[in-house]
């Protein structure tokens, strides 16, 4: 398992092993690669020195007892890692030469050398996602700020790397979320990375923040799974639920109960603590959606066997039969269609002559359409691994418009409770910042355009963009007054709303099977914009429930 060696996950010492090369200066990074290589060398003739203070050798007794070598290999998958994702050449180089000599030297000890089983995703083919060396500057910029912060370029950045004005919010908004400021303590911040992305059986994420948690100096005991954490942490699971399926039902009940008592959250540390679980439920839609593979040195991303190509193809599209809402005949608009009815739309002047009991009507109409189309059939077994950190795995999302007696809980006016008038003030009164960082975020991923679609040119894209967002504020029953959802009908047919419904709600179950049958004319950087505005409108959406939970209780 990654990170793992016989049940033990790998200590920080181990996990920190290249991260001296994470440097902007060439110098440096050549200074901190050599010392590497010395260090390797050392553990090659089977010395198990020098020995960091910090380090155990984890349970890795090595190959024929060979402690010095078992340290050796417990590593080499990182620098298969920084050989295939790292943005600065002069790092790749002196890689492939270590690695080409361990292969070499490492033969006759018993030290096998991976290879890397995917690509970066499984539905985009390689040589259309940006390259880790792309010849754009300002994007090769963001991959390397990525992955001094991160000490990797992981598959996120690369994809979200066709946005580069999206990703430089991404970057700085996940950078503070995790790392900056803020009232709660580092290791916290990565373990409820791993109990949100556990809601959605998102290994990807899971794996990535079980070594940040150690890296942050988190127990590692935790890691046995939720019986194992403290009270407070525990506290969190209830809100964790709901917000990631049925983010409706929170109310200032659920504030006020972690608010007070013996293990009690202060109000500024819970919305962070909401911030960080809505930020990775969304997070797991946007995995799901594009179809992210594991990281390269990650269970699942290596291989010690011959055979290596990497594979576009996922576990998930060996399930052929299509979900009752993904017909096989297409149904898919074509861009000439789209273009058409946004030149209509545009056109018409029909929202001005509605009166409010109409626009609601449309609004209801599309809400009780959603509620038929069922999302993809597919739905894969959890994996033991990330059980350990999730309740009730059957609890899921349910459609709004089935919630039981819609006169406890009316549909979310914007009107009343927008992220522009309360959200965005009420975020950055008890977390400092964060409110601003988030509004960026929200602004590029709503207004971003290049006004092309698939390959025609000059397209203004605002309507459809529009319909997307507020199709999946509808899903979790917000309602903008000053909308016409007819426009939703007209904008996105039953196959796209069917994808759009599972990436939002069910993302564990999407296949590429369907992520090919959508959005067909669209080029795939145009179908990465789409997730965006999926992972942005559903984060919005949660917090809009949360922070007026959080206001209700203050008043």
């Amino acid at each position: 398992m990654e990170g793992l060696m016989d049940g033990v996950y790998r200590d920080e010492a181990s996990l920190r092993f290249l991260h001296p090369v994470a440097n902007r200066d060439r110098n440096v990074r050549k200074h901190a690669f050599d010392a590497i290589v010395k260090t390797v060398e050392t553990w090659l003739t089977g010395y198990a020195t020098p020995f960091n203070s910090l380090e155990s050798i984890s349970s890795v007794n090595g190959i024929g007892g060979n402690i010095a070598i078992g340290k050796l290999q417990e590593r080499v998958p990182d620098f298969l890692r920084l050989l295939v994702e790292c943005p600065f050449k002069d790092l790749r180089d002196k890689t492939k030469c270590l690695l080409d000599d361990l292969k070499k030297k490492g033969k006759s000890k018993g030290l096998k050398i991976p290879k890397r089983l995917n690509n970066v995703s499984f539905f985009i083919p390689e040589n259309k996602i940006i390259s880790v060396d792309t010849k754009d500057e300002q994007t090769q910029m963001l991959f390397i700020d990525a992955f001094i912060q991160n000490n990797r370029l992981d598959h996120i950045t690369q994809v979200m790397g066709y946005h580069p004005h999206y990703l430089d919010c991404f970057l700085r908004t996940q950078q503070y979320l995790l790392r900056g400021d803020g009232p709660l303590p580092y290791h916290y911040r990565h373990y409820i990375a791993i109990m949100a992305a556990g809601r959605h059986q998102c290994s990807y994420l899971v794996n990535l923040h079980t070594q940040e948690f150690i890296l942050a100096g988190g127990d590692p005991s935790w890691l046995s799974g939720l019986h194992t954490i403290p009270q407070k942490l525990r506290d969190l699971y209830e809100i964790n639920k709901i917000l990631a399926h049925r983010p409706w039902l929170i109310s200032k009940d659920h504030i006020a109960k972690l608010t007070k008592g013996k293990d009690n959250w202060s109000v500024s540390e819970l919305v962070h603590a909401l911030i960080l679980l809505s930020h990775f439920h969304a997070l797991s839609s946007f995995v799901y959606g594009c179809g992210i593979t594991p990281e390269v040195d990650h269970e699942g991303g290596y291989t010690y066997s011959g055979k290596s190509s990497p594979s576009n193809s996922n576990s998930a599209s060996k399930h052929s039969s299509p979900s009752s809402s993904f017909s096989e005949s297409g149904g898919d608009l074509g861009i000439d269609v789209l273009m058409e009815r946004m030149k209509k739309l545009t056109e018409s002047d029909e929202i001005n002559d509605m009166t409010s009991e109409e626009l609601l009507q449309q609004f209801e109409n599309v809400e009780n359409q959603s509620a038929e189309i069922t999302a993809s059939a597919n739905i894969p077994t959890p994996r033991k691994d990330v059980l350990k950190f999730v309740v009730e795995p059957d609890f899921v999302y349910q459609d709004f418009a089935k919630r039981g007696t819609p006169c406890d809980i009316p549909s979310f006016r914007a009107q009343e409770y927008s992220w522009e008038d309360h959200g965005f003030s009420m975020a950055n009164r008890y977390y400092s910042e964060i409110g601003t960082l988030l509004d960026d975020k929200f602004t590029c991923a709503y207004n971003l355009t290049y006004y092309t679609l698939g390959d025609k040119m000059n397209v203004d894209t605002t309507m459809f963009r529009r319909a997307v967002w507020n199709y999946i504020h509808c899903m979790y029953g917000i309602r903008h007054d000053d909308y016409n959802y007819a426009e939703v009908n007209q904008m996105l047919e039953r196959n796209l709303k069917a994808y759009i419904k599972t990436v939002t709600c069910y993302p564990e179950r999407l296949t590429k099977k369907e992520y090919d049958s959508v959005m067909r004319e669209f080029k795939h950087s145009e179908k990465v914009h789409v997730n965006l505005m999926l992972l942005e409108a559903r984060l919005q959406g949660e917090l809009l429930y949360s922070l007026r939970a959080v206001m209700q209780h203050m008043t």
